[in-house]
């Protein structure tokens, strides 16, 4: 009897261990093997690998997902990158200008930002200088007024339309002062000039002076182009000798500029034995370079984190600028925000390999040229900025840089004012984040077992189902 007790008791955790087993056998001679129950196993089979490779190739591989977020910096200033051709401005007349919402109004920025005039055939020729401020040139004064001294004649002869071309044509070298008569730089020059004309009269230089009023004789100055007054232009053998004067303005500086231009030529060679028999100061005359009328401006600019806009202007500090004759046919050969250096670095272009082009809108207006097709319009730029981190590279800190968008149309200007090429930027306030996205190891092991483990019993079901079926019919 206790022996027996001893058993049960050694047998009873035993049996209470297998009154929880989940996976109970079935004796082999209880089963039925069918044709049917083999096939069903085989699809099973087949779907089993097939899910298994294809959640497995899912699970290794990532993909490119963004997120919108506000835009985590927080540096009060944004660098804005640019490289613009202005096909038809010359680098004399052009002022770069920032405004902004904050109230910040520079203008004729001189830091970070270069000027080179170009050739005709779109290469760098002469440097212009960190967008300098331009030097103001010398007018000289007077005792008389220019009616006092027209007493005794007028000596700068006034050109017209059809005297132009004969007044070009008589003089082997010709001196012509175009001028606008609300210009107040023309005002000042005009009893200069005039004296000027008295002196090379006086003097019997081999030179004709002479004046051309841009409002009366607005033909003539269009088809010269003129775009700023006072414009002083030499003539040689009837042709323009560029540049344009741009000295001083006073009598003795146009002397001796006329004076150098006459000894240029071979048949005043003996210009210079003359000047010294006279005891005269002789400057050895410069070879005059082709002037050409494209500017490319370039550089960097710190702007505030807010809306506003930079702007290219036709400006000079010692003319009076024709509205009639600006033209700001232009070239963005560049045009980025933030470091330069980010977008170009070997580990960015790695990064962005893979990343979707409508990720990639860092410099969409480079290589865009805008004509103006007629004067008094200009092309003006709204560009919206977006903040963009890139973080596609595991166990390395994100690229921060800038997207952005931008629509261009030409805008109309009144007939009294200078257009502007405008740029207008707007930051915004969110953020893009750009990042690989992969699964996790615990979400690939449920998919797995939810693939063994569904595929068996929805075909375990199917195959009790179909044998039911094919076993009723044979009865």
């Amino acid at each position: 009897m206790s022996s027996m007790g001893a058993g049960g008791g050694r047998g009873g955790p035993g049996r209470m261990a297998s009154s929880v087993d989940f996976y109970r056998r079935i004796p082999k001679d209880l089963t039925e093997s069918t044709s049917l129950g083999a096939m069903m196993s085989m699809v099973a089979l087949t779907i089993m690998v097939v899910l298994f490779v294809s959640e497995t190739y899912a699970f290794m591989t990532t993909r490119l997902v963004t997120t919108v977020v506000l835009d985590p910096d927080t540096s009060e200033r944004l660098r804005l990158n640019f490289n613009v051709t202005f096909h038809d401005l010359h680098c004399d007349y052009a002022s770069v200008d920032v405004l902004d919402s904050l109230g910040t109004n520079r203008q004729n920025i001189t830091k970070n930002v270069e000027k080179w005039q170009l050739d005709s055939t779109g290469f760098r020729r002469v440097f212009s200088g960190r967008n300098r401020e331009v030097k103001e040139v010398v007018h000289q004064e007077h005792d008389e007024t220019l009616e006092e001294m027209h007493e005794d004649g007028v000596h700068a002869v006034p050109l017209t339309q059809e005297s132009i071309g004969k007044f070009i044509k008589d003089h082997d070298m010709a001196f012509i002062n175009f001028f606008a008569p609300w210009c107040i730089w023309c005002q000042r020059l005009h009893p200069t000039w005039e004296r000027f004309a008295e002196s090379v009269e006086d003097e019997d230089l081999p030179l004709g002076v002479g004046t051309v009023d841009c409002v009366d004789q607005a033909d003539v100055c269009r088809s010269h182009m003129i775009r700023a007054f006072p414009l002083l232009r030499w003539f040689h053998d009837g042709e323009p000798v560029t540049p344009d004067y741009k000295g001083d303005r006073t009598v003795d500086a146009l002397l001796a500029y006329s004076e150098k231009k006459i000894e240029m030529d071979d048949k005043y060679k003996n210009w210079k034995k003359e000047a010294d028999r006279k005891g005269q100061k002789f400057v050895q005359p410069q070879k005059s370079r082709p002037d050409h009328q494209a500017c490319q401006i370039s550089g960097y600019l710190m702007v505030n984190r807010v809306p506003g806009n930079f702007h290219v202007i036709a400006d000079s500090v010692n003319h009076n600028l024709n509205p009639s004759m600006t033209n700001l046919t232009h070239t963005v050969n560049h045009l980025s925000f933030g470091d330069p250096i980010i977008i170009q670095s070997r580990r960015t272009q790695r990064n962005l390999i893979n990343v979707p082009s409508e990720h990639k809108q860092f410099t969409p207006l480079d290589g865009v040229t805008f004509i103006n097709q007629e004067f008094h319009r200009a092309f003006h730029h709204y560009i919206k900025v977006v903040s963009t981190q890139i973080d596609t590279e595991k166990r390395a800190s994100p690229i921060n840089t800038y997207q952005f968008i931008a629509q261009s149309q030409s805008v109309h200007y009144k007939e009294d004012e200078v257009p502007e090429a405008r740029f207008s930027y707007d930051i915004s306030p969110m953020g893009v984040v750009v990042g690989k996205e992969g699964r996790k190891w615990y979400d690939y092991l449920t998919s797995l077992f939810a693939i063994i483990g569904g595929t068996f019993t929805t075909l375990g079901l199917i195959d009790a189902t179909l044998y039911k079926m094919f076993k009723a019919k044979k009865i």
